[in-house]
């Protein structure tokens, strides 16, 4: 099952919302190629993006909760921290083992349900704390 931006998923800040679509096309991305018999080939493409992508977004948000003192950016900045490090142990499978089918679908798993409930709940609360605010 493909994975869809709903409105829902808006935070309210464009610049945020911008960079959750461009992620959400990317993992949509390894859905199709999962569907065409290429999921192996696609992992390696999601994963070097990812590599840049989380600095980038990460760094967006913690920009936005240090420039407004958002209070709960320790809890928002502790979640970044823990999908970081699950992903380092996932590109770091990735670097051993390369692209088995196991990685492929721990993936979509992994980057489907992470994402979809993070944005729903921690970057909501952030997005209503900035709408407030900018």
């Amino acid at each position: 099952m493909p994975l869809q931006w709903t409105d829902d998923l808006c935070v309210g800040v464009e610049e945020i919302d911008n960079q959750h679509k461009e992620l959400f096309e990317r993992i949509d991305n390894l859905f199709l190629a999962m569907k065409q018999g290429r999921g192996r080939e696609e992992v390696g493409a999601l994963v070097g993006f990812l590599e840049d992508y989380i600095v980038m977004h990460f760094g967006t948000e913690e920009r936005y909760m240090k420039e407004y003192d958002y209070p709960d950016s320790i809890l928002h900045r502790a979640k970044h921290a823990r999908f970081s490090e699950e992903f380092s142990s996932i590109k770091g499978r990735f670097g051993s083992e390369g692209s088995t089918v196991e990685l492929v679908m721990q993936m979509k798993a992994f980057l489907t349900d992470w994402w979809v409930n993070h944005i729903r709940t921690i970057d909501k609360m952030l997005g209503v704390f900035l709408s407030r605010k900018i």
